[in-house]
């Protein structure tokens, strides 16, 4: 049985004293609309004559087919009850499911399909949550698609782009970023690989950035700093020191000096002591 909040015990209270049924028999009609999503309800107790069903609009049968003062009170509570669901945000939202088929040997899958589901999944005012059904962040809303397969729950917030995976008991949260989820794989064995589907084609789980693990906050990974650019201090290696420039007094520009000196010569231009002197000073500098 749903256990309610202090606001919806008033509401069975309110009903109860309205009615005439006791709040037993309130509470156990609230929660077979509850499952019928707020347009129908089977339900059993004895003062509603047992087991019947109701249906909205629709026709409203209960054990004791002949008193219609009970089956008018039976029609008019549950339209009621009806009603007060109808405005509870969330209650009814719809949901989706990740249903299991197999992908070979060597993988388990699941792919996302859009269809209600036959509980409510949203927050509501009237009922508190069932620690064992959500095992997710409370903030994050009603889930789009839920699912399971081995020791992995999955539930998948599109509006809020983000993604719990529960294993063994450890809760991640990922930023989802612009994938839009369609289904999942899982790597048969222990510490098997996850991945999922989306418009990227099929991507790694753990390429998903973590913003919460265990209901802690997780820091953003930061990117590693760009490289400083290339400078020189006096702790730094010297730089390599230029090639020499063309016409220095490197040993090739010795030898090309040399030739010159033997063209000036053969023309006539130097002496022979000249010519002397100066091939000396230029063998010097070798």
């Amino acid at each position: 049985m749903t256990q309610l909040t202090q606001a919806g015990q008033n509401l069975v209270n309110d009903l109860s004293n309205r009615y005439g049924f006791s709040p037993d028999a309130v509470t156990t009609m609230l929660q077979a609309v509850v499952n019928g999503r707020g347009t129908m309800a089977q339900f059993s107790h004895p003062e509603f004559g047992g087991s019947g069903q109701w249906m909205q609009g629709g026709m409203t049968m209960i054990g004791d087919m002949f008193n219609n003062g009970l089956k008018n009170s039976v029609v008019n509570l549950c339209g009621e009850i009806s009603q007060v669901l109808a405005n509870e945000p969330g209650l009814f939202a719809t949901g989706g499911s990740f249903q299991s088929q197999s992908q070979g040997n060597s993988n388990q899958g699941s792919s996302y399909q859009d269809q209600g589901t036959g509980a409510p999944m949203g927050p509501s005012s009237l009922f508190k949550p069932d620690p064992r059904q959500q095992w997710y962040p409370q903030d994050l809303g009603p889930p789009s698609a839920t699912g399971a397969q081995n020791n992995v729950r999955y539930a998948y917030f599109a509006n809020a782009r983000r993604l719990a995976v529960d294993s063994g008991g450890d809760v991640w949260v990922y930023d989802t970023l612009d994938h839009q989820i369609g289904g999942f794989s899982q790597q048969q064995g222990s510490g098997g690989s996850i991945t999922f589907s989306s418009q990227y084609g099929t991507v790694n789980l753990s390429s998903l950035p973590v913003v919460m693990r265990g209901g802690q906050p997780v820091a953003p990974q930061q990117a590693p700093a760009p490289a400083p650019a290339a400078s020189y201090s006096y702790s730094d290696p010297a730089p390599p020191a230029p090639a020499p420039a063309d016409g220095g007094s490197g040993g090739g520009d010795v030898f090309g000096a040399l030739e010159r000196l033997g063209d000036l010569k053969s023309k006539g231009i130097l002496s022979d002591e000249e010519f002397a002197s100066k091939k000396a000073e230029l063998l010097e500098r070798l």
